[in-house]
């Protein structure tokens, strides 16, 4: 890699992406590596909402959940295509939390963020309301209504890394760190292509620590030093059954164990249940859902719900591994959400560990990461503070009224797109659709059909501009194409995207 940059990232999740679309749109030199493909860990296995964290309160996370709150709004201006707002609704459960203290934090939600464009709370009556149709006769009582925003999350990650790209920044999936030596003027920081194994070194004044789950394997097995934080690994996993509601609203059910699970329309068909709570020991990409998980959250469900839902019933389950840091709760669920910046200066080179964190505030994280490096790489890029809230990711100038209208603008100029295809690029791609489509003008231009409308073209503009190689980068991350493609349709995408590398390396 030739020259030296100002900054290089370990970590392609959505903490490193976010920080990298920062630092480089401040004009600094930027690097950033990835041993998988992007958002390929914890960023992509979250509930992929953009929320303040209702439960958050009752643990005294007030800072934590008012930059949430306020980060919703900024995030949903920035990328309207990908995120959206939801209204959930909380049943009154008796026996659990009061309805008063369930008032008392829905207020605190609605002003503690200074929301202007969602929805306040308002208290249902379940036993009238649509929402109240699909619960048990005990739990369609009374009910309380409150805004949060859901977010394509591995969409987000990979919107950041092409911003930053765009920005002039370098930007390396499928690329290990091997090690890194500090000096007197920086790191030297090497890296290996994880396909062809081919190595280079990257010299860097600063150094971020974005590993995620691996922030701990970073600095012990690749930088040799010690951790001057402690990070705690909590499993989360969900489950994905078929559609169990016609409406559009999305719960929050309390369990008797002062846990919450949320039940979330997915994919048009399906129902998003999740998620667990529970510390994890062991490799972070070996993760999975236990049947344990399944038959926990299938029981919680089911403890709401008039039509039971039954593990056998499931069929998607995904699991990811959070690095919170630890303070030493007792419970997995009561462990902090909040992040922990922890600077390391002491020999001269600057090296930044992050800890914690939530995909809701990733920009502000960003903000944070670079104030505390500032005095080592560009004190003059501060001037551009605050950048990240007002510009748009790559197809996002959408009015955030206005996705409906766009919407059908984008159909009647492509009208021989189905109608539900033609919404699914846009929600994709936002005004980058048009791109994706090229200069085609029926089905037949787009190529080859892999399956659920997914195109050669659109594969094809995902391996040039998104950095996808492999079949479940497609079906999994850029999109949620997995849950409507056979086995044999994803090895048939598989072998097509093989192809095409092969045919560039040629």
């Amino acid at each position: 890699m030739e020259g030296a940059f100002d900054l290089a990232i370990i970590g392609g999740g959505i903490n490193g992406c976010g920080i990298a679309r920062d630092a480089a749109g401040r004009g600094l030199k930027v690097f950033l590596c990835e041993q998988d493909d992007f958002a390929s860990g914890t960023s992509s296995k979250a509930t992929k909402l953009i929320h303040g964290g209702l439960r958050y309160l009752e643990y005294y996370e007030f800072r934590l959940v008012r930059e949430a709150l306020m980060e919703r709004e900024v995030l949903w201006q920035i990328a309207p295509h990908i995120i959206w707002p939801l209204r959930f609704v909380l049943p009154y459960h008796k026996g659990l939390r009061p309805a008063w203290m369930l008032r008392i934090g829905l207020f605190l939600y609605d002003h503690l963020g200074g929301r202007k464009l969602l929805p306040a709370t308002r208290t249902l009556d379940l036993t009238t309301d649509v929402t109240g149709k699909p619960l048990k006769p005990g739990a369609q009582e009374k009910g309380f209504e409150y805004s949060d925003c859901w977010v394509e999350d591995a969409r987000m990650v990979v919107l950041n890394a092409r911003d930053a790209a765009d920005h002039g920044a370098a930007i390396l999936p499928r690329t290990r760190a091997i090690s890194a030596l500090r000096g007197p003027d920086g790191w030297t920081l090497t890296v290996e292509d994880a396909v062809t194994g081919a190595r280079q070194t990257v010299i860097t004044r600063a150094l971020v620590n974005a590993a995620g789950p691996w922030v701990a394997d970073v600095l012990e097995h690749k930088l040799g030093l010690p951790s001057k934080a402690h990070v705690r690994m909590v499993q989360g996993s969900h489950i994905i059954v078929p559609r169990l509601y016609d409406h559009d609203r999305c719960y929050i059910f309390q369990n008797a164990d002062n846990r919450i699970i949320f039940a979330i329309p997915y994919e048009h068909d399906f129902t998003l249940i999740g998620t667990t709570d529970r510390d994890y020991h062991g490799d972070p990409s070996a993760v999975k859902a236990s049947t344990e998980e399944i038959d926990y959250l299938c029981k919680a469900a089911s403890e709401y719900f008039t039509k039971a839902v039954t593990p056998r019933e499931v069929v998607w389950t995904y699991s990811g591994v959070r690095p919170l840091y630890d303070d030493g709760a007792s419970a997995a669920q009561a462990a902090t959400r909040d992040y922990v910046l922890v600077l390391d200066d002491e020999a001269g080179a600057p090296l930044l560990s992050i800890f914690g964190g939530k995909i809701t505030t990733y920009r502000r994280l960003a903000e944070h990461a670079l104030e505390k490096l500032e005095k080592y790489t560009a004190p003059a890029a501060n001037a551009k503070r605050g950048w990240t809230g007002k510009a748009v990711l790559p197809g996002g100038d959408i009015p955030v009224l206005g996705f409906d209208a766009y919407v059908a603008d984008f159909q009647a100029r492509f009208a021989w797109l189905e109608p539900g295809h033609a919404r699914r690029l846009v929600r994709a791609y936002g005004t980058k659709a048009a791109a994706v489509l090229g200069e085609a003008r029926s089905y037949a231009d787009l190529g080859r059909d892999f399956g659920g409308r997914l195109s050669e073209a659109e594969v094809d503009y995902l391996i040039t501009h998104e950095w996808a190689r492999r079949a479940e980068d497609v079906l999994w991350r850029r999109s949620k194409l997995g849950l409507r493609l056979t086995t044999e349709q994803a090895q048939a995408l598989d072998l097509h995207m093989q192809g095409k590398q092969e045919k560039e390396v040629a």
